[in-house]
């Protein structure tokens, strides 16, 4: 994810992998609906969508009462009611990486492999870090292929930044000293994936199964492969004391004693494989949180590498995705000059806090779904009400749309200028992520989602929503003149940073019978595309009720600014050209 967001906005890199080879089945398979908007920002979920499989509902088993389990519910996969893309994807890690090789082949870079980093030094020069055009990182690296006698198998390479995502037991977080807080639980799970043979009706749904034998997850995958999450006991597995993993040598648990668990847990439906295990393992949950991402802002872990958790709340994948989608753009910025280092500090402040969120989240879910289920005989279980509550109260969070970057993570900022005109956008909240919806476009009247509009190209984005400009308006047109003539200024904001900063879209209240687009200011029209109403398209099927969705009074309007990775910076009256700028001084370099 990195690498290709990096490569795609022009940054020299290098990538490297100690596996010979890309990975071919298993581990993480899980695609929330955040994570999906953010693949289609870069262009890359078309292909996600067309391979994966898409789960839209989910199902809660729990004991019978004649033994065995039953049904006890049905309920929607994403509760979220403003998400794009509402359900999940599911496909191997394998296919979904081949996505980001390939993108990242059609650039002109692949991943170096098979090599490993031996050494990592970091300058202790302060004026060498904080020049973000020198290479204050030294590291050395070994080429695993390089057998031949006399043949050199190490490399130097001098960097300007690192990144770590090497998982959970990342060397490049040890060699730094980063320590992880946090702990080991006791929750033992076993995973399958598997073609099954079985007569359980909701085979092909995400499944949530608390029985007495212990609990069960469901996840439908590609084609028709399910995989399993099975529950095991401490008695099952033996732990390396040492590492904190399962000895895999030592314990006496393969893929088809993990069947067994599961058949009991299924009772009285069955399930059989047809065919062989595609792939499987066991794992202890532990739930951590590195005590720092970054050191001196030059060397940064990311994904598994400063968070762990258990997987079946499908966050592992996703949460590591958009780590670095928040620090593409930002070191971007600041190796093209255009910001000062200190906005890379954000990058902690804000994914730091979120993975501390998502550890208290996995604690709650973690234990609600490894707990015993509520019986006759075991009353202080877990009851079906009590998890589905939950599944549903962690909803929008789970599923990536509730992320909250708080304000005021850029050094310096006072919290005024981000927040004091959030009322202007009672329905989109400052440091949350651009509300999807359809728009017509005034030029040809063709409907457009807004977030296809707003791709990570590294820009930052002016939404500004007009209001009411048709004919008759004229105070309201002459408030946008006057907006035009602030923001088009010689030392105004579009002017006194690099060019190529900022790009303007505009959204006008008007219906498409009564405006044209060459009725805007040419400022807030760059191009014929960037106009856009808020109305239906000719057949009334999709559009309309935009200002509604965001909360924005037509006769008032307001400038929504819009992140290079889709967060709300914040949000202005088309007045407050003076606070734009004082916003983006805190941290863009000025050429006036």
């Amino acid at each position: 994810m990195c690498a290709q967001g990096l490569k795609r906005a022009g940054v020299n890199v290098r990538i490297i992998d100690k596996r010979p080879k890309k990975v071919a089945a298993g581990q993480a398979d899980g695609v929330q609906p955040r994570t999906i908007e953010v693949l289609q920002s870069y262009g890359l979920a078309e292909r996600l969508l067309r391979e994966g499989n898409q789960m839209h509902m989910v199902a809660f088993y729990n004991p019978s009462p004649n033994g065995g389990i039953e049904r006890t519910g049905r309920t929607a996969d994403i509760t979220a009611p403003s998400a794009r893309y509402p359900f999940e994807v599911t496909l191997h890690q394998g296919a979904i990486e081949a996505i980001f090789l390939d993108s990242m082949r059609e650039l002109g870079l692949e991943v170096d492999r098979p090599i490993i980093p031996t050494a990592l030094e970091l300058s202790h020069d302060e004026n060498e870090l904080r020049d973000p055009q020198s290479y204050p990182v030294k590291v050395t690296l070994k080429h695993l292929d390089f057998g031949s006698e006399g043949q050199d198998d190490t490399e130097i390479v001098y960097a300007k930044f690192v990144v770590g995502a090497d998982g959970a037991h990342s060397w490049v977080r040890k060699t730094l000293g980063i320590i992880m807080d946090g702990e080991q639980t006791d929750y033992i799970w076993g995973v399958v994936d598997l073609i099954p043979s079985t007569n359980f009706p909701d085979i092909r749904n995400r499944c949530a199964i608390h029985s007495s034998n212990g609990s069960c997850m469901i996840i439908p995958r590609e084609g028709d492969k399910v995989r399993l999450y099975i529950q095991l006991s401490d008695k099952d597995v033996v732990v390396d004391k040492a590492t904190g993993r399962v000895d895999k040598e030592k314990t006496k648990v393969g893929p088809e004693e993990l069947l067994e668990v599961a058949r009991k847990s299924f009772s009285p439906f069955t399930i059989e494989k047809a065919g062989e295990i595609d792939w499987w393992t066991i794992y202890l949950i532990g739930q951590r949180v590195a005590q720092k991402f970054s050191v001196h802002e030059r060397v940064f872990i990311a994904g598994d590498a400063c968070h762990t958790h258990s997987p079946k709340a499908g966050q592992g994948m996703n949460a590591s995705m958009n780590d670095t989608h928040n620090l593409i753009w930002k070191m971007t910025y600041v190796l093209r000059g255009w910001a000062d280092i200190s906005l890379l500090r954000t990058y902690e402040f804000e994914r730091r806090k979120y993975a501390q969120d998502l550890i208290a989240f996995d604690k709650k879910f973690s234990a609600l779904f490894s707990g015993k289920p509520r019986t006759e005989e075991c009353q202080d279980g877990v009851s079906h009400e009590a998890f589905l509550e939950a599944f549903q109260t962690f909803g929008a969070f789970s599923c990536g749309i509730g992320i909250h970057y708080s304000p005021s993570s850029i050094p310096s900022m006072p919290n005024i200028t981000e927040l004091k005109h959030q009322s202007l956008t009672s329905h989109q909240t400052v440091g949350m992520r651009i509300l999807p919806h359809v728009f017509v476009r005034a030029a040809d009247a063709r409907p457009f989602e807004i977030q296809d509009l707003l791709p990570a190209n590294t820009k930052w984005k002016l939404v500004v929503f007009v209001g009411d400009i048709g004919p008759g308006k004229i105070k309201q047109i002459e408030r946008v003149a006057k907006l035009a003539d602030d923001l088009g200024k010689s030392t105004g904001l579009l002017k006194r940073y690099e060019d190529g900063v900022f790009e303007i879209l505009t959204i006008c209240a008007t219906v498409k019978e009564c405006l044209n687009y060459t009725d805007l200011p040419e400022v807030l029209r760059p191009h014929w595309s960037r106009v856009l109403l808020d109305d239906v398209d000719m057949f009334g099927r999709t559009g309309g009720k935009g200002y509604d969705i965001y909360g924005v009074d037509p006769s008032q309007g307001a400038i929504i600014v819009v992140r290079p990775d889709g967060y709300v910076g914040t949000v202005t009256p088309l007045e407050g050209v003076k606070d734009l700028e004082t916003y983006f001084d805190t941290f863009l370099i000025r050429t006036l």
